[in-house]
């Protein structure tokens, strides 16, 4: 499963998600370090559908997870050449310009 959370402020939508096994842990590679915190995450659990949805809305996302990034490639909202290892593990932002 995959926890999705959305933050509305004017007109901004943020969607932060990532895969549900991930959440509280952090990573790290050489210069970079990600902690998929809670607070920040942890919103509801969902499927790819709900995920979809979420994303389709969004003017940012912040994506952490094998799972999540799988969905957002082969849906189409993140380029895979834009992915981030952060000790292992991809992470992506999406910025959708209206």
């Amino acid at each position: 499963m995959i926890c999705v959370k959305v933050y509305k402020q004017g007109p901004e939508v943020l969607v932060a998600a990532c895969d549900e096994d991930i959440v509280g842990k952090t990573f790290r590679s050489k210069e970079l370090k990600i902690t998929v915190s809670e607070g920040f995450y942890k919103g509801e659990s969902c499927d790819e559908d709900v995920l979809v949805n979420r994303l389709e809305m969004a003017t940012i996302a912040n994506l952490v997870g094998e799972k999540t990034l799988e969905i957002a490639v082969r849906r189409g909202f993140v380029d895979p050449e834009c992915i981030l290892k952060i000790g292992g593990v991809p992470h992506a932002q999406m910025a959708r310009m209206m």
